[in-house]
C-alpha cells in the first residue's frame, strides 16, 4: 500500500479515555510504540482544557500540539504552553453574557492569561452540576477560578471559550438564542456520554472548530491524510473533515453513521489498536 503520511487525531471522552475518564495502562503502552518505534503522527482533539488534558496525558509521550478547549487553541506538550489561539472578542463576550442574562444563566468565561494558564471567571450562583464541576478541577496547576467575579465580562486576557453546563433542555433555548441574535459566534451543543438528560454549550468565535484546527495542524507536518476518532454528536463535524472517520462501537448512532468505519468500544483500547494495526499493515513507518 502507497506510503501516505497521515494525521492520526482521537476525540478524549468516550473515544480514547475508558468508562473511567483516564487512559488505560494498554492504550499509553500502544499509543507510545506508535510515536516512538513507528514515528505515528498522533494527537488529540478535544474540548477538554490543558488543566485536565496535560494530567491524562502525561506519560504518553506525545510530540504533535494537543488540539484544546474545541479548537481555539493548541497546546504545545513540549514547551507546556499555548499556541495558535483564536479569541472572542470583547463585543462577542457581552452580547453572549447578555443571551444567557435573558435565560437567568450564568456561564463560565474561560481566558488564557500568560502563556501556560487558563483564568475562568464565573458571576452569579452556582448550580449543584457547576459546584461538582468546579470542586473537581479548582487545584489543577493549569488553571485558576475567579468566582463571584461581578466584572467577569471584562479582562486584558484573552477569552477563547464561553462555556455552560446544565440541563440539556435549557441549554438547547439558549443556545437557539444565540444563534438568531449572536452572528459572530460558533455554538456548540451536546449531550453528556454518560446522561443524556444533562448538556453542555461551547461558544467560541466564528469560524473555530475541531475541524479547522485538525486541517492546519496537518498543514504544519505536511500529513497527506487525515484519520479521526470519535464518539459524541460534536465529533461529527472533524469526522467530516477526515478522510477517514472512525466511530467506536459505544458512539452514538448519528456519529456511527456519520463514520467510515465503526470498531470496538473505548473500553477494549479499541482506538490505539487500530491505528497500530493500520500502521503495520499499511507498511507506512519503519517497522
Amino acid at each position: 500500500m502507497p506510503k501516505t503520511k497521515t494525521l492520526y487525531v482521537s476525540d478524549l471522552d468516550g473515544t480514547l479515555l475508558g468508562d473511567d475518564s483516564l487512559l488505560s495502562p494498554g492504550t499509553v503502552t500502544t499509543l507510545n510504540r506508535i510515536i516512538n518505534e513507528l514515528g505515528g503522527l498522533f494527537t488529540i482533539a478535544t474540548a477538554r482544557t490543558p488543566a485536565t488534558v496535560v494530567p491524562l496525558m502525561q506519560d504518553v509521550h506525545a510530540k504533535l500540539p494537543f488540539i484544546v478547549i474545541g479548537g481555539s487553541a493548541m497546546w504545545n506538550p513540549v514547551t507546556a504552553s499555548y499556541q495558535h489561539t483564536r479569541g472572542i472578542d470583547d463585543a462577542t463576550v457581552n452580547a453572549v453574557a447578555d443571551v444567557f442574562d435573558r435565560h437567568h444563566a450564568h456561564p463560565f468565561i474561560y481566558r488564557r492569561h500568560g502563556s501556560s494558564m487558563l483564568h475562568t471567571h464565573h458571576y452569579g450562583p452556582l448550580s449543584p452540576q457547576e459546584e461538582s464541576f468546579i470542586t473537581a478541577r479548582q487545584h489543577l496547576p493549569l488553571k485558576k477560578f475567579f468566582l463571584n467575579d461581578q466584572g467577569y465580562r471584562n479582562s486584558d486576557d484573552e477569552a477563547l471559550l464561553i462555556f455552560s453546563l446544565n440541563k440539556y433542555a435549557v441549554l438547547k433555548d439558549i443556545a437557539n438564542d444565540l444563534k438568531t441574535t449572536v452572528s459572530t459566534c460558533n455554538v456548540i451543543l451536546y449531550h453528556d456520554i454518560f446522561d443524556e438528560s444533562e448538556g453542555y454549550l461551547e461558544i467560541y468565535t466564528a469560524g473555530t472548530s475541531k475541524a479547522a484546527a485538525i486541517r492546519n495542524l496537518a498543514h504544519e507536518v505536511g500529513a497527506e491524510r487525515i484519520v479521526v476518532f470519535g464518539d459524541n454528536r460534536n465529533d461529527i463535524a472533524m469526522m467530516q473533515a477526515a478522510d477517514l472517520s472512525v466511530a467506536v462501537g459505544n458512539a452514538f448512532p448519528e456519529v456511527k453513521a456519520a463514520a467510515s468505519i465503526v470498531i470496538g468500544p473505548n473500553t477494549a483500547d479499541s482506538v490505539p489498536h487500530w491505528i497500530l494495526q493500520e500502521c503495520l499493515r499499511r507498511s507506512q513507518f519503519k517497522v
